[in-house]
């Protein structure tokens, strides 16, 4: 998650997603990237008193080509200066959010940090098979801003494939 906090950040992360899109195209191969979501996992604590609750995602074929181009991206943003110095060493970790405490209604003047129960859903789906997806692009999304459709706003995107059109940036 970048802290884009104003227009000219946007627009800086923008620019520097553009400017990696041939390093990101020749991580990748030049070729079609597919994933697998299968499981369950908790980002912090554990199925008892979950905080967030996600699936893990894999990239099929086991190439790492997915991370390498996601570490093409992650290394500009860091150069362009819109990483935080707490994050910048963080490793990366592709996954589907299904559950965040963070976001559950709840009585504010409670003072804790708020978790939830989730070993009912761990005993029901937590070794389920998801699907294999084709992911033919990456976002820059706005938190907190909303398409027509629901989903974050996309400030910009990156097709995956060269053959692709790059009028989409």
């Amino acid at each position: 998650m970048l802290k884009l906090w104003n227009k000219d950040r946007i627009a800086i992360a923008t620019e520097t997603l553009k400017g990696v899109s041939s390093k990101v195209i020749e991580a990748l191969e030049n070729r079609p990237v597919y994933i697998r979501l299968r499981g369950l996992a908790c980002m912090r604590g554990s199925p008892a008193k979950a905080y967030v609750l996600h699936i893990p995602v894999e990239e099929v074929g086991g190439e790492g080509r997915l991370l390498r181009a996601c570490q093409v991206i992650i290394d500009a943003f860091v150069e362009a200066g819109l990483v935080l110095q707490r994050d910048a060493h963080h490793s990366l970790k592709l996954h589907a959010t299904l559950m965040n405490a963070k976001f559950r209604k709840r009585n504010k003047s409670a003072g804790r940090r708020d978790y939830f129960d989730a070993r009912g859903i761990f005993k029901r789906y937590g070794s389920e098979n998801w699907g294999e997806y084709f992911i033919p692009e990456a976002h820059l999304s706005q938190r907190f801003a909303y398409d027509r459709r629901g989903y974050y706003h996309c400030c910009a995107s990156m097709p995956f494939l060269g053959a692709s059109k790059s009028s989409d940036f």
